[in-house]
């Protein structure tokens, strides 16, 4: 057992995605660590957007209704421990009084009986974890000792989210949680209005894993046999949150670079419209990588791109990709989001002439001294330090004890 970290909780963790969805988020990066040293159900999504007749969300409710007459499984952690995953059943309709009668009692069933097999014997510290303040619908079934209220994302501006529900369910439970964590300064500065005790904790990045694109190694292929300069950007390919007019115009402007947008097209946004990348010929759509593999896509770049479109959703965003791409060495081309704005080694450019100019800058000056610099700098965010100040932060709790 590790000191540094939290140990000995029961965590009944309500997620806002599936376990093994293509890309991996906070949730899913934070509670395979806990799981080390904690016994950990993670509750995949309760279904907040409202489903389209995409091919993607009809087989992801094809999925979930199969997973749904089952029982919590249990998934190996890469990182030590195992994982209890539960798939509910739940009417995807949050905005209807009757919808969240009948989640409520189908939930209530479905959580006991889960925590009854991921929490055998006697019972530990229990803590209820909600990344979506919908988990407040479990306070009662699973009587907490502990509530943490994870806020990663403005989740409530996001398209086909009920958003008045969503917002007053969040101030019941952000007001409610004993803790809350917040990956943004605007995210936090919101929560402070709700509750004393909050905790700004950006998103990390398994360092030592991306710092190792640095030296030597695998490369990926399709990266690799474009030709330089390669602009990459990894990440989900969705017009909610890039900027796809940014994108294409660079495209254009230089006809000679290459943009290979690395991540699963559409996910979370399944009528994403990128037709206007799909024509281009420098712009290359490469499919989803594990998170294993993206040292190897990052080896095979010159320039890191963030290029999200300005937005409420995005503007409270702290994209888990700055740190694995600066741990990496790359540098790094982005839109100004302000909550990134303190992060150094960044260049901002808002349109296409300033992303133009702030690539060929980029590209001028790099070299391997700078990249060991920006891999260094980078080296201090790491989900290691992250699990040590949770761990403060719990301890610092009232009642809290050791």
């Amino acid at each position: 057992m590790d000191e540094d970290r939290p140990h000995g909780l029961d965590i009944v963790c309500v997620g806002f995605a599936e376990w093994d969805s293509e890309l991996w988020t906070n949730q899913h990066h934070l509670m395979s660590r806990l799981a080390a040293d904690n016994r950990v159900l993670f509750i995949e999504s309760l279904g907040l957007r409202r489903p389209t007749l995409t091919g993607r969300d009809l087989r992801r409710m094809r999925r979930r209704f199969v997973r749904g007459l089952r029982p919590a499984r249990r998934i190996d952690s890469p990182h030590g421990g195992h994982v209890w995953v539960l798939s509910p059943m739940v009417l995807p309709f949050h905005g209807s009084r009757v919808a969240r009668a009948l989640n409520g009692r189908l939930l209530a069933q479905l959580v006991r009986r889960a925590v009854r097999r991921a929490f055998p014997g006697p019972r530990g510290r229990r803590a209820l974890w909600g990344y979506v303040p919908q988990a407040e619908i479990l306070l009662h079934v699973v009587s907490p000792d502990l509530v943490v209220y994870h806020c990663v994302d403005d989740i409530g501006a996001q398209d086909g989210i009920d958003a008045s529900v969503y917002v007053d369910a969040e101030h019941r439970f952000a007001a409610r949680a004993d803790l809350v964590l917040a990956s943004s300064a605007i995210l936090a500065a919101r929560m402070r209005d709700l509750n004393d005790r909050v905790v700004d904790a950006p998103n990390v990045a398994d360092v030592a894993a991306f710092a190792a694109a640095l030296g030597p190694g695998p490369v990926d292929g399709p990266v690799a046999a474009l030709p330089g300069p390669r602009l990459v950007f990894t990440g989900a390919v969705a017009a909610k949150k890039l900027d796809v007019d940014l994108l294409a115009g660079v495209a254009r402007a230089r006809p000679g670079w290459s943009i290979a947008l690395v991540g699963p097209v559409g996910l979370g946004d399944p009528a994403a419209d990128i037709s206007r990348l799909t024509d281009l010929p420098n712009v290359h759509l490469l499919g989803a990588r594990s998170y294993e593999e993206l040292p190897a896509v990052l080896r095979a770049a010159d320039v890191a791109l963030i290029p999200y479109r300005r937005s409420p959703l995005t503007d409270s965003i702290f994209p888990m990709k700055v740190y694995e791409y600066l741990a990496a060495g790359l540098p790094v081309v982005s839109t100004p989001l302000p909550s990134i704005a303190e992060v150094p080694d960044i260049a901002f450019a808002a349109d296409v002439p300033a992303t133009v100019a702030a690539v060929e800058a980029a590209l001028a000056a790099d070299g391997p001294q700078e990249r060991r610099a920006r891999s260094a700098a980078a080296a201090g965010h790491s989900w290691d330090d992250r699990l040590v100040q949770i761990r403060d932060a719990l301890d610092d709790l009232p009642g809290a004890t050791a």
